[in-house]
């Protein structure tokens, strides 16, 4: 039952991972701040980069594999990813995480070899899932190609190989997710948008929102835009400016989605509110290399707290309800979840510039809220994700 379904084991792994790993980073930079010499984990990598690498490559790409072996089974008409390969690939995932965590005392190469795996084959594995399909699909391959060339890079730098690629691999793999919530929530929030008001209004117009098909594409490509200018020139001018138009673009379109009309339905308000810290994530990172605002490692916290933390928890939440014949609805606990993400986002970027003599502080909030997000998401989603399916899915 476990290993029947890309999402059980994935999604929840995602939402342990996202608590375990973030404990493990309040415990290591939070509690004793930026300069922090001690480390509760027998790694050899820095703190900054052992966070960053574990919240992209641990945390988001168990989500991502979650999504794309759920999803590419109903793109394809193909059977899913199950049994034994799925288990194979699971214990592929957690051996990276076990490859990172114990670094310092594995050869580096083999952690190398041991972490970057797990894309590949997750790369193999969905290729199998789409091959015959919809040729349009095929661009998450491209995803999963760029993600893998991401790591690279990071274990380069590591390997002596290359200098200064460990951060331009993380901010290449952000970008990535970045690039997938734009057109993937370009799929999913008006879809959903358009059943809940439907549901909730029967004489409704056979499409309630009018989009342009001209805004989608400009806004995808704008933040194509964004993920090439920060290889390029990352701390540019020009990548600034390419990140506030993407911003207004992006905005424009969540407009369109009319949001407001779902406002009483948490399952579906929250991803226009994911959409929504997209928009205002890609303004905040325009105005740090533009101006002198705020660093720009505060502001992508608004893109990987905000955006994705959201994102992610809001597509697990729903896949995880209808795929297992659930109703799609939000209890008190998952929307108080939505909004401790939110509050999390907000406690990382605005902390430290209320406290600037005490940064580690809003470190600590804004992570110990999130930890809480997740943890209420294991809580709830463990018997369903774990369980037998309640009726026939209704995804």
């Amino acid at each position: 039952m476990f290993f029947s379904y890309g999402f059980r084991p994935f999604f929840l792994l995602a939402g342990l991972y996202a608590v375990i790993g973030m404990t493990a980073w309040i415990a290591w930079i939070g509690l004793q701040g930026e300069a922090a010499t001690a480390t509760p984990l027998a790694t050899d990598f820095p703190p900054f980069l052992w966070h960053a690498h574990e919240m992209l490559f641990g945390y988001t790409a168990a989500a991502l594999a979650g999504f794309l072996l759920t999803a590419s089974p109903s793109w394809s008409g193909k059977p899913p990813v199950a049994g034994t390969a799925l288990a194979v690939l699971t214990g592929i995932w957690l051996l990276g995480r076990a490859a990172i965590w114990f670094s310092a005392l594995l050869p580096v190469g083999m952690v190398a070899i041991v972490d970057l795996a797990f894309i590949p084959v997750l790369w193999v594995f969905v290729l199998r899932t789409l091959y015959g399909g919809s040729p349009r699909h095929y661009v998450f391959l491209g995803v999963l190609a760029a993600l893998f060339a991401a790591g690279v890079m990071v274990h380069l730098e590591r390997l002596g190989i290359t200098d200064d690629t460990a951060r331009a691999g993380h901010m290449l793999a952000l970008d990535v997710y970045v690039l997938l919530i734009t057109v993937i929530g370009g799929r999913v929030v008006p879809a959903f948008t358009r059943s809940a008001i439907r549901k909730a209004n029967p004489d409704a117009p056979d499409d309630p929102l009018a989009g342009w098909a001209w805004l989608d594409r400009l806004s995808i490509a704008s933040v194509l835009a964004v993920l090439v200018a920060g290889q390029i020139e990352p701390s540019g001018m020009a990548t600034g400016w390419l990140a506030l138009s993407a911003a207004v673009l992006n905005g424009l379109r969540l407009a369109g989605w009319k949001g407001w009309h779902v406002r009483g339905q948490p399952i579906a308000w929250v991803l226009h509110l994911g959409y929504g810290w997209l928009a205002v994530g890609l303004a905040v990172r325009g105005l740090a290399l533009i101006g002198d605002v705020l660093s720009e490692t505060t502001a992508l916290h608004v893109l990987t707290i905000g955006a994705v933390g959201t994102m992610t928890l809001a597509i697990m939440t729903r896949a995880g309800l209808g795929h297992t014949g659930r109703q799609l609805h939000a209890g008190p606990a998952i929307t108080f979840s939505y909004l401790l993400i939110s509050a999390a986002a907000v406690l990382r970027v605005v902390g430290p510039l209320v406290m600037p003599e005490n940064p580690h502080v809003a470190i600590v909030l804004a992570g110990a809220g999130w930890c809480l997000a997740f943890a209420i998401f294991a809580v709830v989603f463990w018997p369903i994700l774990t369980g037998p399916e309640a009726s026939k899915p209704n995804a």
